[in-house]
C-alpha cells in the first residue's frame, strides 16, 4: 500500500466529514468519466468573456491583413470557437482567424480570389479530417522545432513589413520583399495622423500590462488588446475623424464560396499548404496549452462529488476541474471541421492559438464551455455592434496586427535553437518563408535540416595511438556508410599482425561499417594478429560491458536510479578472439566475431531491448525481501561507504550536534534526506504514522507512548536544536483512516493498536470541523479535497500540542527555537512551508507557500 495505515472499507464513521459521493475516487487517481452535456460554471462565462473582448479586434486585424472582408474574420472567430470548442480534443483551446495562416492566406486570395479561397479552405478542413480519422496528428509532432518556429517567425516578419504599411497610411504589396523594397517610398510620403494612431495602439499594447498600483491591477483584467483599439479609436475619433476606419459591408452581400478554378495541381498544393500550417499551429498550441492548464492546477486530480448522506459538510471545497491531456486526433478533427464550415460560410481559415488559449487558462477557465461561449458572443456582437466596429480606425488594427507578426520572432526560441545547434535550420526556414512562401520555406528548412543532419552523421573522428607497444584505434561519433571510406583508409595504414584496441566512442553503426570493420579484422586475425573491441567506458565491446548497468548505482546518483541495484543477474561468460573467458556480467553484449550481428548496434547499456535472451529477466525482474536488502547493503559498502567514512568518523569522534528536529511520517514515499538536501548529522528525525505529537497530559495507560515527547525533550533539552518542523505529505493513509472513523470496538473487536495511536489524530479532525479556526491551505488554491485538508491542518495541530510542551514553550520564550509546519506533495515533488505567524489559531490565515528554487536568494542567503 501507499498509505502509511491500512484504510479500512467500514462505511461507518462517527466523525465530521466532507460531502463526497460513495463512488468518488482516489485523490490521487484519475479524474471520473464526465458527461455529455456542457457544464457551464461561472469561470467559464468570465473567461469566456476575456477571451472575446481579445479575439474581436484581433479578427478585424487579421482579415484586414489578409486583404478579405472583415467580416470573414468574425465568421472563422465564431467557428472555431463554437465548432472547434464542441469537436476539438483540447477542451481549454480557443481556435479562430491565425495569424500563422495570414501570408498563405493573403497570396491565395491574390491568386484565386476569396471566394476561390474559401474553397480552398473547404478542402483544407476536409484533408484535416481525414488525417484526424487516420490518426496522424501525432505525426505532425515528428517535424523539427526550429522548422516550426522558423516557419512562424518568417510568417511573423511578412505580417510586420505589410502591417507596417497600412499603418503608415498606405497599402500592402504582394510580396515580403515588395513590401522591403517599397518602404523607404512608403516613408517618404507619410502623413502624420494614422502613424501617431498606431504608434499610440502599440504603447497601450505594451504599456498596458505593466500599470503599475492598485488602480493598475484594477485596470489589466481588461485585455490590453481591447484597451489599445478602445483608446486608439477615441482619440481618433476627436483629433482625426477623417482617418481611414473599418468598413463592416451589410451581411447580405456576404461572399460565399465558389467552385475552384485553375490548374489541379496547384490548387491541390494550396489545399496541403493551408492544412499543413494550419494543423501545426492548433497541434503545437494544443500542447502548449496543456502545459499552461497543468502548471495552473498541478497534479491532476477530481473534484469532490455530493455525499448520499444530508448532513452539512464543514468545509466547502469548490469543484476544481483537473488538467487533462489532449486528444491531438480528436483536436485535428475538430479542427477539420471547423475548417470546413468556415469556408462554406465564408469565414477565414481556423487555427488554434496560443494567445487566445493562454489568455482563456489564465482567466481561469475550466472547460469547453468558455470556448464555446466566447463564438457565441463573437457571433451575437457581429450582429449587434457593426456601427460600434466602424468607428475603429484602420491604422489601430494594423498596429495591433503588426505586434503580434514581431511576437511571433521569439528570442526565447532563438535561444532553443542555438542551445540544440538547430540554428541554421531555423535561419534557413525563416529565410524560405520570406523569400518564397509558407510552403517552399519548409521545404528550405526540411532540406537543411537533412542535410545538417548528414553532416552531423559524417563527422566522424578517427585516431591511432600508441599504448604499450599495442594499437589504439578511437573512432568518435557515429558509425555510418559516410565514414566507412576513412575508417578503411585509417585501418589499412595499420600493419598487418598486430595487437590493437578499437575504441568505438558512438552509439551507431550501420551495416556498412559493421562489414567494414569485421573484414579487417578477419584478415589481422588471418595473420596473427589480437584485435579487441571497448566501448566509451573502455569496457570489452566482445564481451559484457564492465559497468552499463551498474554505472547508474553511482555514489550520490540522481534518486530515480534508486532501485538499479534490484535488477537481476544472470551470469554468462563470453570468450574474445583470444581464447580467454570473459568475466561475469549483467549487461549486453555487442561481439563483432558473430556472424548474426546486428545490422545496427544500438546502445549496449540499454537492458530493454539489448540484452541477450540468456540474460533477460523474468517477471518484473526485482528482488524481494533481504535479497533486496543485501543488495543495497552490499552497494552502499562498495560505492557510498568509501566516501562518507571520513565524515561518519569525524561524527562518531565528535558526537551529533543537528540543528533541526524533523517531525514527519511514517510512510515510505517521504525521503526526509532527499527532499531536504540533507546529510549525516543535519537531521534529529522522528517518524510516526500520521507526524503526530501527542498532545502534553494526553498519554493514558491505555495507549502509553512517551517516545515522541522524549525526542522532543531529549532534542531540545540535550542537543539544543534551533528549529522544529512538523512535515505531513499528500495521500496521508493515517489521515484516510481518521475521517473513515474508527470501527466500533467490542468484545470480539477491541481497539487495535494502531487506533490507541490514532486517537492522538482526534483533534486535527475537530479543528478542521470547528469554525473558530481558519482553514489551512495551499497559497492560491484551496486543498483538492478531504483528505488534503486534514493533512494541512493535522500539520497546523501538531504545531499547537508543540507549543504546549513545556520545554518548548520555554526556548519559545527565550527566542531561541523556531517552529514551521511543511506539507509535501508527494505526486508534485513539491514542498510547501506554512506562512510565518500562522499556525496559533488566532493569527493569520493558515497558508502553506509553495517553496520555489530560488528561495534562498529571496531571503537573502
Amino acid at each position: 500500500m501507499s498509505a502509511c495505515v491500512p484504510t479500512r472499507h467500514d462505511r461507518t464513521s462517527r466523525s465530521p466529514r466532507l460531502s463526497g459521493s460513495s463512488g468518488a475516487k482516489s485523490p490521487h487517481g484519475p479524474p471520473p468519466p464526465g458527461g455529455r452535456r456542457l457544464r457551464i460554471a461561472g469561470a467559464d462565462v468570465s473567461a469566456s468573456i476575456t477571451v472575446f473582448l481579445i479575439a474581436v479586434p484581433m479578427s478585424l486585424g487579421l482579415a484586414l491583413a489578409v486583404g478579405a472582408p472583415l467580416e470573414a474574420g468574425l465568421v472563422a472567430a465564431a467557428v472555431g470557437g463554437i465548432v472547434a470548442g464542441l469537436f476539438g480534443g483540447t477542451p481549454l483551446q480557443v481556435s479562430g482567424p491565425s495569424a500563422g495562416l495570414t501570408v498563405v492566406t493573403a497570396e491565395l486570395i491574390q491568386i484565386y480570389g476569396w471566394r476561390t479561397t474559401c474553397a480552398i479552405t473547404i478542402g483544407a478542413g476536409l484533408l484535416q479530417i481525414l488525417l484526424g480519422t487516420l490518426r496522424a496528428a501525432r505525426n505532425a509532432l515528428a517535424v523539427s522545432p526550429a522548422i516550426v518556429h522558423g516557419t512562424l517567425a518568417g510568417i511573423g516578419v511578412a505580417i510586420a513589413l505589410a502591417q507596417l504599411h497600412i499603418m503608415l497610411g498606405g497599402s500592402p504589396q504582394s510580396s515580403v520583399v515588395a513590401n522591403a523594397l517599397a518602404l523607404p517610398e512608403q516613408l517618404a510620403g507619410v502623413g502624420p495622423a494614422a502613424p501617431l494612431i498606431g504608434v499610440l495602439t502599440i504603447a497601450v499594447l505594451l504599456l498596458w500590462p505593466r500599470l503599475p498600483g492598485r488602480a493598475g491591477r484594477t485596470v489589466r483584467r481588461i485585455p490590453a488588446a481591447l484597451a489599445s483599439v478602445v483608446v486608439a479609436t477615441a482619440v481618433a475619433a476627436v483629433a482625426t475623424p477623417g482617418l481611414a476606419r473599418v468598413d463592416l459591408p451589410s451581411w447580405r452581400s456576404h461572399a460565399l464560396p465558389e467552385l475552384p478554378q485553375g490548374p489541379v495541381l496547384a490548387l491541390a498544393t494550396a489545399v496541403f499548404t493551408v492544412m499543413l500550417v494550419a494543423s501545426l499551429e492548433s497541434l503545437l498550441a494544443a500542447v502548449a496549452v496543456d502545459r499552461l492548464a497543468a502548471d495552473r492546477s498541478g497534479e491532476p486530480t477530481p473534484a469532490p462529488t455530493a455525499s448520499s448522506t444530508p448532513a452539512p459538510s464543514p468545509i466547502a471545497v469548490p469543484p476544481r476541474v483537473p488538467p487533462q491531456g489532449s486528444d491531438l486526433d480528436r483536436e485535428l478533427r475538430g479542427q477539420g471541421v471547423a475548417n470546413t464550415l468556415t469556408g462554406l460560410l465564408g469565414g477565414l481559415p481556423v487555427a488554434g492559438g496560443v494567445v487566445r488559449g493562454s489568455a482563456n487558462v489564465r482567466a481561469g477557465a475550466t472547460g469547453r464551455a468558455s470556448t464555446v461561449l466566447h463564438g457565441v458572443w463573437v457571433l451575437l456582437a457581429a450582429g449587434l455592434l457593426v456601427t460600434v466596429f466602424e468607428w475603429i480606425p484602420l491604422a489601430a488594427l494594423a498596429a495591433l496586427v503588426m505586434v503580434v507578426g514581431i511576437q511571433m520572432v521569439s528570442f526565447a526560441h532563438i535561444r532553443n535553437v542555438r542551445r540544440h545547434r538547430e540554428f541554421p535550420v531555423y535561419a534557413a526556414t525563416v529565410a524560405g518563408v520570406v523569400a518564397f512562401g509558407a510552403l517552399a520555406g519548409v521545404a528550405v528548412g526540411v532540406a537543411v535540416a537533412v542535410v545538417v543532419s548528414l553532416h552531423r552523421l559524417g563527422r566522424t573522428r578517427i585516431t591511432v595511438t600508441e599504448r604499450d607497444g599495442r594499437h589504439v584505434v578511437t573512432v568518435h561519433g557515429q558509425l555510418t556508410f559516410l565514414a566507412v571510406p576513412r575508417l578503411t583508409r585509417t585501418l589499412g595504414q595499420l600493419p598487418p599482425g598486430i595487437d590493437a584496441t578499437v575504441e568505438l566512442d558512438g552509439f551507431f553503426m550501420d551495416h556498412a561499417a559493421y562489414e567494414a570493420i569485421r573484414a579487417w579484422r578477419g584478415a589481422q586475425l588471418a595473420q596473427g594478429g589480437r584485435i579487441a573491441f571497448t566501448g566509451r567506458s573502455g569496457s570489452r565491446i566482445a564481451e559484457p560491458a564492465a559497468a552499463a548497468v551498474s554505472s547508474c548505482c553511482r555514489p550520490w546518483t540522481p534518486w530515480r536510479n534508486h532501485h538499479c541495484h534490484d535488477r537481476p543477474t544472470h551470469p554468462t561468460g563470453t570468450t574474445d578472439n583470444t581464447g580467454t573467458t570473459g568475466t561475469t556480467r549483467t549487461t549486453a553484449t555487442t561481439d563483432l566475431t558473430s556472424p548474426t550481428a546486428p545490422e545496427a548496434t544500438a546502445n549496449p547499456a540499454d537492458p530493454a531491448g539489448s540484452l541477450p535472451s540468456t540474460t533477460r529477466p523474468t517477471g518484473d525482474g526485482r528482488k524481494s525481501g533481504a535479497h533486496r536488502l543485501l543488495s543495497g547493503l552490499s552497494s552502499f559498502q562498495r560505492n557510498t561507504a568509501p566516501l562518507v567514512r571520513d565524515e561518519l568518523a569525524r561524527l562518531a569522534s565528535e558526537g551529533q550536534s543537528p540543528s533541526q528536529l524533523f517531525i514527519t511520517c511514517a510512510d515510505s514515499r517521504l525521503v526526509t534526506s532527499m527532499i531536504t538536501s540533507s546529510g549525516p548529522g543535519d537531521l534529529f528525525t522522528v517518524r510516526n504514522v500520521g507526524n503526530l505529537v501527542p498532545a502534553p497530559g494526553s498519554v493514558s495507560a491505555e495507549s502509553g507512548d512517551d517516545s515522541v515527547a522524549a525526542a522532543i525533550e531529549y532534542a531540545v533539552d540535550v542537543l539544543r536544536v534551533e528549529s522544529i518542523t512538523v512535515c505531513g505529505h499528500s495521500g496521508c493513509g493515517a489521515m484516510q483512516a481518521l475521517l473513515k472513523g474508527e470501527p466500533e470496538p467490542g468484545p470480539d473487536r477491541p481497539r487495535t493498536p494502531l487506533w490507541r495511536w490514532l486517537r492522538h489524530g482526534l483533534p486535527s479532525l475537530e479543528r478542521m470541523a470547528s469554525r473558530r479556526h481558519s482553514w489551512a491551505r495551499i497559497s492560491g488554491r484551496l486543498p483538492a479535497d478531504e483528505v488534503e485538508q486534514l493533512c494541512l491542518t493535522n500539520v497546523v495541530q501538531q504545531l499547537e500540542h508543540l507549543r504546549a510542551n513545556e520545554g518548548v514553550a520555554r526556548r519559545l520564550a527565550e527566542g531561541t527555537l523556531q517552529l514551521q509546519g511543511m506539507y509535501f506533495h508527494v505526486g508534485e515533488a513539491q514542498a510547501y512551508l506554512l506562512t510565518e505567524g500562522a499556525g496559533s489559531g488566532t493569527g493569520p490565515a493558515e497558508v502553506f507557500d509553495r517553496v520555489g528554487t530560488g528561495e534562498l536568494e529571496r531571503a537573502g542567503v
